[in-house]
């Protein structure tokens, strides 16, 4: 069953007797009281777009009459474009469509659009049938030609509909507008005749109206927009929503409504002896003599041999095709494969009645009015050896395993002979995974470098079912982008080379495997390097601040089950855990079981966890908040050992050892199959880089550019030009993507680099000054720049009084004050004040390790050369990669005696930075 979409039930909440497929021309119905007259001559620059919303409705001898007039302004050519064309739809089978009026309004003028007789045209083309929707109705449209800006579109019309399944009884509903939308005139009138039993609600706060007595008919009048709703936390559950609207209903009680769908479900005579859905039942009562296994077959049947489609055409909003229709189509709706599922179960002896249910607003029902239009789908719930479960045929997938699954509906609604009340369905965590997931990274080359990795992922249900469809009728590249979104909600950074796919029918389950090459992230901490060893964390930080909200309790996540399973090679021994190796706990609505070994050189973390749908009271919060902190800070680690090597002598042994080589593969596969790529050479590129093979890089970006050349491709290949002292190559590359993309800072600063390197002061500086002289946000940055660019040249004076410019303009900025205390440093000048600069810089800086090497600078050049000894292992020990400070240690032990200490750090800082001496040099600095 697929409830209307709210305009269309304002358009088409009933109908009568003689319903047509052609819109019918008439006045508008004298119960109608017309919304004020439009003076279009009065119409300033800030009148609303709308000015009218005026939906007048009568509910009459289980007939409902929607009345409808919309009058917009066209004040853009936007607002133009979109309502140009009029589009109207309603359910021939059920009603009519009755145009009262459609006029252009402009200035003192009327220009009316009915002229013709019959300017609609009627589209009978299925709109829905993309999203397997099949309901019948039909659509008037007609351009309207001849509109222009500032001119007002007035339409009026009525949609007409009566369901002879409700058996008399009738229900309707009107939108409640808003605030802070603007409306000139807006109105919900709806009227009913004095002494029928009508109820009415409005959900949304603020509707004071009561009916008052009109003609013989009670009249209901809210006048809108109303105030704007109070705000709602995300996690409230659905039933404290305010809802924007106003609904009316005949039926007594939910019994009424239960009573009157019951018969739609009967099942007596449904499956005729002989026929082919009677062999289907043969064949499972044959295969099984268990009821529950009996009616686990029976669910697959549907779920599997019966694909969805919608059906709404004639009374098919509510009233089910009949079974032997759906099995001989292979295609139904809801309450098609609901009726199917409920004939196969009783031919089999098994107790089951229809229960019909909400899909998101479930949790709602017990505080709306009772109504068949309350809920939109139906569903199974049988009882076999005592045990009540919810079957339902619409799902896919399922099998003996999920059997006892819980649909998180909130109350449904039994749908009885005898009536009944809606239920609550209690939620339990699926049997099964929805989801398993095994991700393996082989680090053996090292930590700091990429690892090649695999994944497998496997799903159930609906999920897999459409990756399914994706693989078996989409394209491969459409395919592959599919798995490269499933991978990256889970490694985002991850580099795919191979992609593949199987289905288990047995199962029900679709296996997605990846390979290809990941980043692990390692972070330093207290001199040691760490990685997460968790899937994933719980996250627990409700707002129940507000007074308001002070009563509402926490909304957890639906019935899931997930099972992550992360194994990382380690490349020596000597790694630990730290935090808790096993987890058995709930936290925050979330069933947590995870456990970490280390198996030889494999760490292997399994994480299970299952939510429920459970409602965290609010008197619970705090506890829970303690739970979820405690269980973070003592979240599993890998810790590498204290002497773990520095990532350059990493590499080196990685190279010694052939390590490299299967990472390299992994880039190199990517380039053989997508050879016309460009990211194929960029990410190659990346990787030799990283491990100092800056001419194999060069040689990559060479063919990426020769494929699409953009400005960030040829930066990069500026830097790796300059690192190997090819100044003019690196000013050629720079030049071009300043050229591609001249507002791009990157590409500035490498082409003023480029222009320093080569000695041209005057056109470096100019670069950066017409930045400066912009004036935008990043204007202290430019000056920054600008004053490390005359340092560089020379211009002591000249950076000092730059630099203390962009302070002046962000006085409390870390960055700035470093590169003051660094300039005054490398110009050996104002080296006091330098001090306080970098004192004040490591109080406001997150990361001091930048701050740390600058004044370890001031301290060399005071000649206090063991506070800036001390200084250079402080910075390392946070950014064991940092070069400036790698060779400023080296020329500190060679000129304290210890050479063979400062050697190796000199040629790790030439490793890093290939021209480090040159730059060094400059101010008087060598080893």
């Amino acid at each position: 069953m697929r409830r209307l979409p709210l305009f269309v039930v304002l358009l088409a909440t009933s109908a009568i007797a003689h319903a047509g497929d052609k819109p019918l021309y008439q006045p508008m119905p004298d119960w109608v009281k017309p919304a004020p007259a439009i003076d279009a001559t009065k119409l300033g620059d800030d009148a609303p777009m709308v000015l009218i919303f005026d939906n007048q409705q009568r509910l009459e001898n289980g007939r409902a009459w929607s009345y409808m007039e919309t009058a917009t302004r066209a004040a853009s050519a936007e607002a133009l474009s979109s309502i140009g064309t009029i589009k109207i739809d309603w359910q021939p089978s059920q009603g009519d469509l009755i145009v009262h009026r459609a006029q252009i309004i402009r200035g003192a003028e009327r220009i009316d659009l009915i002229k013709s007789g019959n300017p609609l045209t009627v589209l009978r083309r299925e709109e829905g049938m993309e999203q397997r929707v099949l309901d019948g109705r039909l659509t008037a449209t007609m351009p309207v030609e001849g509109l222009r800006v500032g001119d007002v579109l007035d339409v009026a019309f009525s949609v007409t509909r009566r369901d002879p399944t409700l058996k008399g009884d009738v229900q309707a509903f009107a939108p409640l507008l808003l605030a802070p939308l603007r409306v000139q005139f807006a109105r919900a009138r709806l009227s009913w005749p004095v002494g029928s039993d009508i109820k009415w609600k409005a959900y949304a706060d603020g509707v004071a109206a009561q009916p008052v007595v009109e003609g013989g008919y009670k009249t209901l009048t809210v006048t809108m927009p109303l105030a704007k709703q109070p705000e709602m936390p995300d996690d409230a559950p659905a039933r404290f929503a305010k809802l924007p609207l106003l609904e009316v209903t005949s039926f007594a009680d939910w019994a009424a409504v239960s009573k009157v769908m019951a018969p739609l479900y009967a099942t007596d005579g449904l499956i005729a002896p002989g026929s082919s859905l009677a062999a289907e039942v043969a064949r499972i009562k044959t295969a099984e003599s268990d009821p529950l296994k009996r009616a686990a077959l029976a669910l697959q049947l549907v779920q599997d041999k019966i694909r969805y489609l919608m059906l709404g055409m004639d009374t098919g909003n509510y009233v089910p095709q009949s079974p032997t229709r759906t099995w001989e189509l292979r295609y139904g709706d809801c309450k098609a494969k609901t009726l199917l599922l409920l004939a196969l179960l009783h031919e089999m002896g098994i107790e089951a009645e229809p229960v019909t249910a909400h899909s998101q607003l479930g949790d709602l029902v017990p505080s709306r009015l009772p109504s068949a239009a309350a809920f939109d789908h139906v569903l199974v719930r049988a009882t076999i050896n005592g045990e009540t479960l919810w079957l339902d045929g619409t799902g896919a997938g399922a099998r003996l395993a999920d059997i006892r699954d819980t649909p998180p509906l909130g109350y449904v609604l039994p749908l009885r002979a005898a009536g009944a009340e809606p239920v609550r369905i209690a939620l339990h965590a699926p049997a099964r995974p929805d989801m398993t997931l095994t991700f393996s990274y082989d680090q053996g080359a090292g930590i700091n470098l990429p690892a090649p990795f695999s994944a497998t992922v496997t799903m159930k249900g609906a999920v897999a079912q459409l990756v399914r469809l994706a693989k078996t009728q989409g394209s491969q590249d459409d395919f592959e982008k599919l798995v490269n979104r499933m991978i990256a909600n889970f490694d985002k950074n991850a580099t795919l080379v191979s992609r593949d796919f199987s289905f288990d029918e047995a199962a029900g389950t679709a296996t997605v495997t990846a390979t290809g090459v990941a980043y692990p992230a390692w972070d330093r901490e207290n001199e040691r390097w760490r990685r997460p060893l968790y899937a994933a964390q719980t996250e627990f930080s409700p707002d129940r601040a507000r007074t308001a909200w002070k009563d509402i309790p926490v909304k957890t996540d639906a019935p899931f089950y997930v099972m992550m399973r992360t194994r990382l090679r380690l490349p020596r021994a000597g790694f630990t855990i730290d935090g808790a190796k096993t987890e058995q706990a709930v936290l925050a609505g979330h069933a947590v079981d995870r456990s970490v070994t280390q198996e030889g050189e494999w760490i292997v973390a399994t994480d299970k966890t299952t939510t429920s749908g459970v409602e965290i009271p609010v008197a619970d919060i705090p506890a829970e908040r303690r739970k979820v902190a405690a269980a973070k800070a003592n979240s599993p680690r890998a810790i590498a050992p204290a002497d773990y090597p520095s990532s350059w002598d990493e590499i080196a042994a990685a190279r010694r050892d052939k390590k490299l080589d299967p990472i390299l593969a992994v880039y190199t596969r990517q380039i053989r199959d997508r050879p016309d790529d460009r990211t194929s050479y960029t990410n190659r590129a990346w990787f030799l880089e990283r491990v100092y093979d800056r001419k194999a890089a060069i040689a990559d970006l060479d063919k990426a550019l020769a494929i699409e050349p953009d400005a960030d491709t040829y930066v990069k290949r500026a830097r790796l030009y300059a690192a190997l002292g090819n100044d003019d190559k690196a000013l050629a590359d720079a030049i071009e993507a300043n050229r591609l993309d001249p507002s791009d800072d990157d590409a500035l600063a490498r082409l003023a680099n480029s222009r320093a390197d080569r000695g041209e002061k005057t056109a470096a500086l100019d670069l950066i000054q017409e930045r400066i002289d912009q004036g935008d946000k990043n204007k202290a940055d430019y000056m920054s720049f600008k004053a490390t660019l005359q340092m560089k040249f020379g211009d002591k004076d000249g950076a000092i009084e730059t630099i203390d410019g962009a302070i002046g303009l962000k006085p409390a900025d870390a960055g700035l004050l470093n590169t003051r205390c660094w300039l005054k440093g490398l110009g050996n000048v104002a080296l006091d004040t330098a001090l306080k600069d970098c004192t004040k810089a490591i109080a406001l800086s997150d990361n001091s390790a930048q701050v740390l090497d600058s004044r370890a600078m001031i301290y060399f050049r005071m000649g206090r050369m063991d506070e800036a000894l001390a200084d250079l292992d402080s910075a390392l020990a946070i950014a064991p990669d940092m070069a400036a400070s790698l060779y400023m240690r080296g020329v500190i032990r060679r000129h304290s005696g210890k050479t063979k200490e400062g050697d190796s750090d000199l040629a790790a800082a030439r490793t890093l930075s290939p021209r480090i001496d040159r730059d060094y040099s400059r101010y008087g600095i060598v080893p």
